[in-house]
């Protein structure tokens, strides 16, 4: 590992000194935390100690390593210097979870649960507080029922996985949620989870009938168990907040056999900027089965640096009908036949993953899991509910241009998403026009290189802020972002928590509250961000 102190972890190292409210004494040693762990695992699942260490992994293993290693997805997280689990548990069946729960409580660590990795910031698997992880990879099954249109999906499953097991079973059906293959279904649609359908069919937890839950009393609940409203908080509440999700169950939705791709790309100097303005009153208001995610980079073209604007989509139909379509409502595009790609579905989640010979590619390669692969980076998020005015994206490019780096992600809503009340489900911004999604990327282990592009981030973040929703200025949770704030879970909890809290989720953050208060009042799944509990009366 590279011997580098991050930014993050300073930052977390001044905030979270203190221990869990929770708990008064330090924990011991990891030793001996160890041991009363596995003697408790063995006997709440009555398996041999010997054969724990192939589920439940000390710092000593010789594995511990490569495990911690596999899911980490940013390499910011994954240095000599940044916090490690003193036990990391990988179960491989819902009683290795609910043993894990339940022996964790009396131990007094912070109680991490990690799927397939990609929270930006790193929360499932990073604390600077002792901590565990409860690695969810093995947990796979990915079991699809053509005949009800619905598939039983497993919390460590990816993304990729559950397009080819639709796949496997049909070529007209699929599944509305994102397009990076690697990540674990269960941060995903506890997070709300979007993809390049959304305007044609919402959120992926506008499609989840039923979940499996272990709660914090170690009790496998299905959504009868549980109840109504802790079903409502885990589909885009986020999980971890309440409990360890182990699995969803969905309705699979029907694709056509012929689906539309395309990307088209302008420069400042050749039409980006009335592209861009007038992408905002056509991306969130065209035909639902068109999806054209906006892409503005800064880049340096023939030794000169610009923006380069680009439109990349989905249509869920022929190409003559998406050319027709914007050659009337979008003349801007200049989008021409050439310019399209016709493919089945499973093709364009391909395509959508940078697989440019997308309808040679065997869709086996979306079981590859990508493992121990960071890179570094910082992601934040905004939504803009009115459109922004053409000086506004001339006075954004330049900004661009100025930091050099920072690029922005437009993600259109409308259709589908505006039809959706805004407390169907936890995740509240289904009104407005489009997401904005702030990334930047970078491959050297530096940390004065890391300040650097984390400080243009922050910049750009502050410059946008006249263009972007207000009171409060919101935010995606899939989109981690410690900058609008965190948790230390001491006297203060609850005001902190609203602080993100509203961000992420405006008025469902009182729901949230009260139902985190009943089913976990004790505060035991918590992370930097999580659903505090309601303050306790003196």
């Amino acid at each position: 590992m590279i011997k580098t102190q991050t930014f993050i972890s300073v930052l977390f190292s001044v905030i979270f000194l203190s221990l869990p409210f929770s708990s008064l004494a330090a924990p011991a040693s990891s030793t001996s935390v160890y041991e009363s762990f596995v003697k408790c695992f063995s006997d709440k699942t009555k398996t041999p100690q010997a054969q724990i260490t192939k589920n439940v992994f000390s710092q000593t293993n010789p594995s511990y390593s490569s495990v911690l290693r596999a899911y980490i997805r940013n390499a910011r997280f994954n240095t000599s210097s940044t916090s490690k689990p003193t036990i990391i548990i990988t179960p491989r069946s819902d009683s290795h979870v609910s043993a894990a729960v339940f022996c964790s409580k009396p131990l007094n660590f912070v109680f991490k649960i990690r799927s397939g990795g990609h929270d930006y910031d790193g929360l499932s698997y990073i604390s600077d507080k002792p901590f565990f992880i409860l690695d969810m990879s093995n947990l796979r099954n990915v079991s699809v029922n053509i005949a009800d249109q619905t598939a039983w999906i497993s919390a460590g499953a990816t993304l990729g996985e559950v397009y080819y097991g639709i796949w496997k079973k049909s070529k007209v059906h699929g599944f509305p949620a994102g397009v990076c293959p690697t990540v674990g279904v269960g941060g995903h649609l506890s997070g709300a989870g979007y993809g390049n359908m959304v305007r044609k069919f919402g959120l992926s937890v506008d499609y989840v009938v039923d979940a499996k839950i272990v709660d914090v009393k170690g009790r496998v609940l299905d959504r009868k168990a549980m109840g109504e409203d802790l079903f409502w908080a885990i589909r885009g509440g986020g999980g971890a907040s309440f409990g360890v999700v182990l699995g969803y169950k969905v309705k699979l939705v029907t694709v056509p056999s012929t689906v539309t791709v395309f990307r088209v790309e302008q420069y400042m100097d050749s039409g980006a900027v009335d592209m861009v303005h007038k992408w905002q009153s056509v991306g969130p208001k065209t035909d639902p089965n068109l999806f054209m995610r906006m892409l503005i980079q800064p880049v340096t073209k023939k030794k000169v640096k610009t923006v380069r604007a680009s439109v990349v989509a989905l249509f869920l139909g022929k190409a003559d009908d998406v050319v027709s379509l914007l050659a009337k409502d979008f003349p801007e595009l200049g989008l021409k036949k050439v310019d399209c790609k016709e493919m089945s579905w499973i093709q364009s989640a391909l395509w959508w993953d940078n697989n440019e010979n997308a309808t040679k590619t065997d869709p086996k390669v979306f079981l590859d899991r990508d493992l121990d692969s960071a890179t570094f980076g910082k992601r934040k998020s905004d939504y803009v509910a009115t459109e922004i005015p053409r000086n506004g994206i001339e006075s954004l490019f330049k900004k661009m241009i100025e930091l050099g780096k920072i690029g922005l992600v437009f993600n259109p809503y409308g259709g589908k998403m505006a039809e959706v009340a805004e407390d169907a489900t936890p995740f509240p911004h289904r009104k407005k026009l489009f997401k904005i999604q702030y990334s930047v990327n970078w491959k050297e282990s530096s940390p004065e290189i890391e300040k650097g592009f984390l400080n243009q981030a922050k910049t750009l973040y502050s410059f946008m802020t006249g263009f972007v929703s207000k009171n409060p200025r919101n935010a995606y949770l899939n989109y981690r972002d410690v900058d609008i704030g965190v948790n230390d879970h001491g006297a203060n909890s609850y005001k902190e928590g609203e602080v993100y809290g509203r961000k992420y989720f405006g008025q469902n953050f009182d729901r949230l509250v009260k139902i985190k208060t009943a089913v976990d009042p004790d505060n035991f799944f918590r992370n930097e961000q999580s659903i505090p509990t309601l303050p306790r009366k003196a």
